[in-house]
């Protein structure tokens, strides 16, 4: 699982991309993910929008309705 997850949120890095910012894949554990936002991402007002209702949205719809995604500093 944790391949399918590491892939996925490579392919969703091209949209933070796209607006200044990026991701940091700190941990997968089971369904738990730690990611770190970086560049404008990191100091956005919406990054917990961003985590929870578009990168734990997608990873739950397209690989687990168990993924958990939690923002790390």
């Amino acid at each position: 699982m944790e391949n399918k997850i590491r892939a996925k949120l490579e392919q969703l890095r091209g949209m933070l991309q796209a607006d200044g910012g990026d991701l940091e894949v700190v941990e997968v554990t089971g369904t738990n993910v730690k990611l770190k936002l970086r560049g404008a991402c990191g100091g956005c007002p919406h990054a917990v929008t961003t985590i929870k209702q578009g990168i734990e949205r997608i990873l739950r719809e397209d690989v687990d309705s168990r993924i958990n995604v939690e923002r790390v500093f």
